[in-house]
């Protein structure tokens, strides 16, 4: 397969990633054998000294990291038109053994990611760091997924042969199969609808209250990230059936094209950010800490607000989406 820029891009974000985290982890582990705030000693003071570094460092790999899933979607979408059977991105993942593995490891980079820029931004706002320990903790759990996701995705695209042919996104979604995707595709659509919406409402309505009494944080944060597997869901069983404007076409993934002016990035976007801020939110919450609450008070209101915004515009689109459409879907 011809190395396109993007494909170049891509795999030099990975090598450059694992070339500044390799040395992360490294310092991590020190960090958790000796880190102690409460300590004077000269080794804590190297410590901290040194782990201003480390985290501008690993932070700035981790925002790389949100940047190569969109780049990623976007650079296999495109090369569906060079794969024989392809009609999206679905026919180019689908082109070898090595596609949906590299995708699902990069949406796990993704929301990994984000709750470590979360988490460091709150421990960053604390006297004495609670979150410290956490965060490079995650951070030796992030560092062998960013290696699997660069092995995963450089066998990917060095064993793509465009004379293979693949299947289009109409077997993968086809209600006719037993796969996970096929069942999604079968979900009646009025109870969906319901199910999505009411968690959708619920959420918001947790992160208001939040904002109202400052209680309730965990609510929140849990009730957001469990809207994305809901989403995606509503996406596959009848959103997309309305982008469409056909009954039987459920890819999550035609969207993205300009076929449909890429509205899939207007749903996704927003989706995927609001629930990195909420697991970021959700992991603080349960690391705990007397200190982190005040941090939390202070700056998790923020957040909060930024995550409802996403969650918020995702089912607005949804719900315009629907209401726009020609097609008639309940009651049929």
């Amino acid at each position: 397969m011809t190395l396109s820029p993007p494909i170049l891009a891509l795999f030099l974000a990975d090598l450059l990633s694992l070339v500044l985290l390799v040395p992360a982890g490294l310092f991590a582990l020190q960090l958790l054998r000796h880190w102690d705030p409460s300590s004077g000693r000269a080794l804590q003071l190297r410590l901290e000294k040194r782990t201003y570094l480390v985290s501008a460092v690993v932070g700035l790999v981790f925002l790389a990291q949100l940047l190569l899933l969109p780049l990623f979607v976007h650079t296999v979408d495109r090369m569906a038109l060079q794969i024989v059977g392809a009609m999206c991105a679905v026919g180019t993942l689908n082109a070898n053994a090595w596609g949906l593995p590299a995708l699902l490891l990069r949406i796990a980079l993704f929301f990994l990611a984000a709750a470590w820029l979360v988490l460091h931004r709150l421990d960053a706002r604390a006297p004495d760091y609670p979150l410290t320990r956490t965060k490079y903790v995650l951070l030796l759990a992030i560092l062998p997924l960013t290696l699997a996701a660069a092995g995963v995705q450089f066998a990917y695209f060095m064993l793509l042969d465009p004379d293979v042919i693949t299947s289009c996104c109409g077997s993968l979604f086809s209600q006719g199969t037993e796969s996970v995707t096929a069942h999604m595709a079968g979900l009646p659509a009025l109870p969906t609808m319901v199910a999505f919406y009411a968690l959708l409402t619920l959420t918001l309505m947790a992160g208001l209250a939040y904002l109202r009494w400052r209680r309730g944080l965990l609510l929140f944060a849990g009730l957001a990230t469990l809207s994305f597997p809901v989403a995606i869901v509503a996406i596959i069983a009848f959103v997309s059936l309305y982008v469409y404007e056909h009954p039987l076409h459920h890819c999550p993934f035609c969207m993205l094209t300009g076929d449909y002016g890429h509205i899939g990035y207007a749903l996704y976007l927003p989706l995927f950010g609001a629930t990195g801020l909420a697991l970021g939110l959700l992991s603080a919450r349960l690391a705990g800490g007397d200190s982190l609450r005040a941090v939390l008070q202070r700056d998790a209101p923020h957040l909060v607000i930024a995550s409802m915004a996403g969650l918020g515009l995702f089912a607005a689109l949804s719900a315009w989406l629907s209401w726009q459409s020609n097609l008639i879907l309940l009651g049929h």
